[in-house]
């Protein structure tokens, strides 16, 4: 939304890197936690608590500031308006689809994840309980002894495969369902990441085999990372169909390759917990509703001090940081009323003291 003056090929290669892992690792995450979610919920407790922890908070970044404030920065930085903020969300915000020529945020801008969120964990809960029936414990465990086979762990990137080809298509490619801006990826892909990661969750034996694969996947993203660049290149003299079907397996392969490294890593040298973990934890979604709206912001007057693109980076990195956790600590962590329209859950109760009696 908003750009700085200058580039350097680091942020560029740094960017086109995170973006072939980062909402997938999000969307893998999401399905492991759909699993323990569902391990000590009924139904209607998973649904409710999906409501509470994804659909509020969506709607309060909607319509109270989150969103708004974003693409008001927008019309501004563009010269599309100049007056302020409270008159503009009044008279023009709910004019027209933001993405189609109006102001609108109906995704919520970055929060589109939380969306997605809610719709998969609503339409895969009917396979969810089938995968927790005695039948779908059978065909888990058949599938995890079959991916525990050296090197079968890779074969996950065939869902990814196949649902990335199905995006393509010309009907769904005009579609929602083909749009690739929502964190570089469409949304089917992500759908096959959220059903993954449930599938992860389900087994041991994924998690060892992600564990004893870790370091051929980083070698394996690594490479195909460079491969896949140098490709691109030389993709643009062939034609969509031939570029399609090169890219699409390749990309895949090398995302895949990259979550099993993180995944592997992580249960290899992370199996513990502290207090700032769990502190960490809690903070999380708060954290994400408030990032790109707070470095934005942030970016919005940094930008123009014209100086060092790195130097920019970098003071925008740590005033936004140290903002987000000063808004946290000082007000959402501590009411209950923005715990809840944050996602969170409420703080408990303090017990009334007891004083004994003489």
């Amino acid at each position: 939304m908003l750009k700085a003056r200058g580039q350097t090929p680091f942020f560029d290669v740094f960017i086109v890197f995170t973006v072939q892992w980062m909402m997938p690792l999000f969307f893998i995450i999401s399905g492991t936690s759909a699993y323990y979610a569902l391990s000590h919920q009924s139904w209607p407790q998973y649904l409710t608590s999906r409501v509470k922890r994804l659909l509020v908070p969506l709607l309060f970044g909607i319509f109270v500031v989150i969103a708004p404030w974003q693409v008001y920065l927008e019309r501004i930085s563009r010269n599309q308006y100049s007056g302020p903020f409270w008159q503009w969300y009044w008279h023009d915000y709910f004019r027209g689809w933001f993405g189609f020529g109006g102001n609108f945020a109906w995704m919520g801008v970055h929060l589109w994840y939380l969306e997605f969120l809610f719709v998969f964990s609503v339409i895969t809960l009917p396979l969810f309980l089938h995968f927790r029936s005695p039948s779908g414990v059978r065909m888990s465990s058949a599938l995890s002894r079959f991916l525990s086979k050296p090197g079968a762990i890779f074969l996950l990137a065939i869902p990814i495969i196949v649902c990335g080809f199905i995006s393509k298509i010309p009907s769904i490619e005009k579609t929602i369902l083909g749009e690739e801006g929502f964190g570089g990826w469409s949304i089917l892909p992500y759908l096959a990441m959220f059903l993954i990661g449930y599938l992860l969750a389900s087994n041991n034996d994924f998690t060892n085999a992600m564990e004893r694969h870790r370091i051929v996947g980083l070698l394996m993203g690594i490479g195909l990372f460079f491969l896949g660049l140098i490709l691109y290149m030389a993709t643009k003299q062939w034609s969509s169909l031939t570029r399609m079907l090169v890219m699409i397996p390749l990309r895949s392969v090398l995302c895949w390759s990259c979550l099993i490294t993180f995944f592997g890593f992580a249960s290899r040298h992370l199996r513990f917990s502290n207090g700032f973990l769990k502190y960490a934890n809690e903070a999380v979604l708060p954290f994400y509703i408030l990032h790109q709206t707070i470095i934005l912001t942030i970016g919005y007057y940094i930008i123009r001090l014209d100086t060092n693109l790195f130097v920019e980076y970098l003071i925008i990195l740590f005033i936004s940081f140290a903002a987000i956790i000063v808004i946290y600590e000082l007000l959402i962590r501590r009411s209950n009323f923005l715990r809840i329209l944050f996602g969170m859950k409420k703080l408990p109760s303090a017990k009334p003291v007891r004083i004994p009696q003489i």
